[in-house]
């Protein structure tokens, strides 16, 4: 069973770690057994390819590189990067809420 992770495809993210450190994007994707995301724009690499159907010329292409998720914060609806918590919503749902501000996130 893999575990429940406090970041969602989708979600606008701030690094506070590594190179990318500061910078904010959007989860383009997540490996749940990496315990590591895709962020829009950042950690680029260049990959060097062959010609294919795709990509006629072949060469050197740009592309993002996963960071781990432990360096990941959430940015709430605020614009603060805080941590997240789990609770019920009145309707008996489990909602992510910001510890920083107390408000639901989407």
């Amino acid at each position: 069973m893999q575990p429940k992770l406090h970041i969602k495809k989708g979600d606008i993210v701030k690094v506070i770690a590594g190179n990318e450190r500061g910078q904010q994007g959007k989860v383009l994707s997540i490996d749940r057994k990496k315990m590591r995301a895709l962020i829009e724009g950042l950690n680029m690499i260049s990959k060097h390819t062959k010609p294919n159907a795709a990509n006629p010329q072949g060469g050197i292409v740009k592309q993002e590189a996963p960071i781990h998720i432990s360096n990941l914060l959430v940015i709430d609806g605020k614009g603060n990067a805080s941590r997240i918590g789990r609770k019920l919503n009145d309707d008996n749902k489990l909602v992510r809420y910001s510890k920083k501000t107390g408000e639901v996130i989407k």
